[in-house]
């Protein structure tokens, strides 16, 4: 049996993914590439953040279920939750499992050899807080490995569907993750990713983030490990001079921001203003030194007055970002922000986006640049290419993937550094 994958959205789905996949090893799967032409099982690992998500989920069971007319495509993760409704009228997803822990059971009855199989392979609460997959996570076509900390959030932003489709936040087990870290460096992986949908509240029996990094960064061997998106919360100062100590923590922070106007985080129902914001992102760049940092950024959101946007411009170019991901706001069903007044229009969203693009494209640019005649050592993913520990795309003299090499860096082009 041939099963294969698509995942969308975020480094937790494909997290998540790669969870399922060992779980469906155990009873007898072999995963193979979603290009391969046998495939009994295809699984839809789909995303809800926005609605053009869940349309993308709906457009990716089409195209497959084209190619693969024989195979049980199965759609599950976050838009399997919130948008059953729409999918339901899909008629090129077969199945349709909300709870990803549970896809062995419900494919049980359309393989005839999973009859007589013990299915019992699922994640299980061992508190409120506390969880274990019981699965380690199996990526067989990707140079770097995610590693699952954390599930869930209770920041309840007015924008965001997230807690509703993957609940209350809730820790891993301290020690399979530390099994599975070590399982990755045995399969050869040298940069190793920890996700979650708020890795800033890991917190295991009074084991917080920070804690686990020094746990994780003290084993013996030959990697990196990255942060995914973290929170600007003071509470999580303490990761800045574990980063700033340890060589082998990427330099690296992706601190979500959403806007740079007190009036706007009010009304998203954030936890922190400007200035809380900018002090922790001070301290991070003076105490580390190459930081890369990353942000996300909303406009167009609900009441965005032209004095907020230009409020949030200048916050921006004060921080001076390394990488910024801009969104449009789209209204999300059962969210508090889709019921606000003064919604603002397409258009003008657009040109505001076209506005924060063009300077943020110059703030990255000029990151990159800061680097020239500079050495970095890169992690090669191509034989031509890889990424710094800052994340900067590097051009590489011809050489095996897979590999930390050190780059004299002369020249940036195209937003490639070489």
């Amino acid at each position: 049996m041939n099963v294969a994958a698509e995942t969308l959205g975020c480094r937790l789905n494909k997290s998540d993914t790669a969870l399922i996949f060992d779980r469906l090893k155990r009873v007898g799967f072999q995963v193979v590439s979603k290009s391969d032409d046998n495939i009994d099982l295809f699984i839809i690992n789909s995303c809800s953040v926005t609605e053009r998500a869940t349309k993308k989920s709906r457009e990716s069971a089409r195209r497959i279920k084209k190619r693969h007319p024989n195979a049980l495509v199965v759609l599950t993760g976050c838009s399997s939750v919130v948008d059953e409704g729409k999918i339901l009228s899909e008629s090129s997803i077969d199945l349709i499992v909300s709870d990803r822990k549970q896809i062995l059971e419900k494919i049980k009855d359309k393989f005839a050899q999973l009859a007589n199989t013990n299915l019992h392979n699922s994640q299980n609460s061992l508190t409120d807080n506390i969880f274990k997959e019981n699965a380690t996570a199996f990526f067989p076509f990707k140079s770097r490995a995610f590693l699952k900390i954390q599930e869930g959030c209770n920041n309840f932003c007015s924008y965001c569907i997230v807690p509703l489709v993957r609940g209350r936040e809730k820790s891993r087990d301290l020690n399979e993750i530390i099994d599975e870290f070590y399982h990755f460096l045995e399969q050869g992986y040298k940069e190793i990713v920890l996700t979650g949908v708020n890795v800033s509240s890991y917190n295991f029996n009074g084991v917080l983030l920070s804690d686990l990094l020094l746990k994780l960064s003290a084993i013996k061997g030959d990697f990196r490990i990255r942060l995914s998106s973290t929170e600007p919360n003071i509470k999580n100062l303490d990761i800045i001079d574990v980063i700033a100590e340890n060589s082998n923590i990427c330099r690296y922070l992706h601190l979500s921001l959403q806007h740079g106007s007190d009036n706007i985080l009010r009304l998203m129902q954030r936890k922190y203003t400007t200035k809380e914001y900018a002090h922790f992102a001070n301290i991070a760049k003076s105490k580390i030194e190459g930081l890369h940092l990353g942000t996300d950024i909303i406009v167009g959101f609900p009441g965005e007055t032209d004095n907020d946007f230009n409020e949030s411009l200048r916050f921006v170019q004060e921080v001076n970002f390394a990488n910024t991901h801009i969104f449009t706001y789209s209204p999300r069903a059962n969210t508090p922000a889709a019921q606000f007044a003064n919604q603002v229009s397409k258009d003008v969203a657009r040109s505001r986006y076209d506005v924060l693009s063009k300077i943020t494209k110059e703030q990255s640019a000029q990151f990159a640049k800061s680097f020239i005649g500079k050495s970095l050592e890169i992690l090669t993913e191509q034989k031509q290419e890889g990424w710094s520990d800052n994340y900067l795309k590097v051009k590489v003299a011809n050489c095996a993937t897979n590999q930390f090499v050190s780059v004299k860096i002369k020249e940036y082009k195209d937003g490639i550094l070489a």
